[in-house]
């Protein structure tokens, strides 16, 4: 089985989504609908990249009875996945939205994972690195991973020469950057945490990016939402701008945006090409109620208005 793209999703989670018609401080709301699913950004990116008609695999860990219905909902996903078997539960993880696009999400830390489970993890993931073009390394590290842990996965796929995407936060960020990924795509929030200072110009942000790239990565996508993104790599910084549109639920759009970017990347795009291809899937996928990403086509159509600076 040909794998162009192997995710990572470490600490996975089961999504409990809840839509209501309002959210609103002190005032009360009603239920929509509700719904259960397999979490996780690895796993997201996983979904796009097939749905794309990527070859892509997904490797997650999952115990406990929450483990058994996190697989059947994975199932239903319909691509390649390997499970690496945990003790504990999976954690869940609580999405709240209205239909103005507001949106909450609260997550719980996961569950205790020991060494000797990372260490089948970091197995299978070395397992399905030869012939692999990229290693998208997403989310949280679960409460008794070390803090470098990234680090192994990122020298295991330099060494077989794929490329690797970061996609996390915090000091499991700042370990990562050492290793020198290829791409590594925090948020605002994520960059001001990991800079220790407010990003709030576009001043800021360009500063960020620049110093993010001093830090080792090789390139930097630094997501803004609804205001595209700024890139960078080597002396090369631009703002990519979507055009306005109505978010429904902006989340997930990240992991939209990382997905496009690696699609591009395999299907010979330069690296600003590629960047617009991510901002316009993440655009194009926050547009749509639920945990739900748009299709190519959906994207193509966001894609010639998003616009390079």
């Amino acid at each position: 089985m040909e794998v162009l793209v192997v995710t990572v999703t470490v600490n996975p989670a089961i999504d409990s989504t809840v839509q209501a018609d309002r959210l609103a401080f002190e005032d009360r709301g009603y239920v929509i609908s509700r719904s259960e699913s397999a979490g996780g950004r690895g796993l997201n990116a996983s979904c796009v990249l097939h749905a794309w008609g990527t070859p892509t695999l997904a490797v997650v860990t999952a115990g406990g009875e929450s483990g058994q219905k996190f697989e059947a909902s994975l199932k239903s996903w319909g691509f390649p996945y390997e499970i690496v078997p945990i003790a504990q539960n999976l954690r869940t993880n609580l999405i709240l939205t209205d239909k103005q696009g507001l949106t909450v999400k609260l997550n719980e830390p996961g569950p205790h994972v020991t060494e000797e489970e990372l260490q089948r993890m970091e197995e299978a993931v070395r397992r399905h690195l030869p012939g692999t073009k990229w290693l998208l390394l997403c989310g949280s590290l679960p409460p008794g991973a070390p803090l470098h842990y990234y680090r192994r996965l990122i020298q295991a796929a330099r060494e077989q020469g794929v490329s690797t995407l970061l996609d996390t936060d915090g000091d499991v960020l700042q370990f990562g950057l050492e290793e020198k990924p290829t791409l590594v795509t925090p948020n605002q929030q994520e960059a001001a945490r990991l800079l220790n200072r407010a990003l709030i110009t576009r001043q800021h942000y360009k500063s960020a990016v620049q110093r993010i790239l001093s830090m080792g990565a090789e390139s930097v996508i630094l997501s803004l939402g609804g205001r595209g993104a700024i890139a960078g790599r080597g002396d090369q910084i631009v703002e990519v701008i979507p055009p306005r549109v109505e978010a429904v639920t902006p989340i997930g759009a990240g992991d939209a945006l990382n997905a496009a970017f690696v699609w591009a990347q395999l299907n010979g795009y330069d690296f600003l090409q590629s960047v617009r291809w991510g901002v316009a899937a993440g655009t194009a996928s926050a547009k749509l109620p639920g945990m739900r990403f748009a299709n190519r086509q959906q994207t193509e159509q966001i894609y010639d208005q998003v616009e390079i600076r």
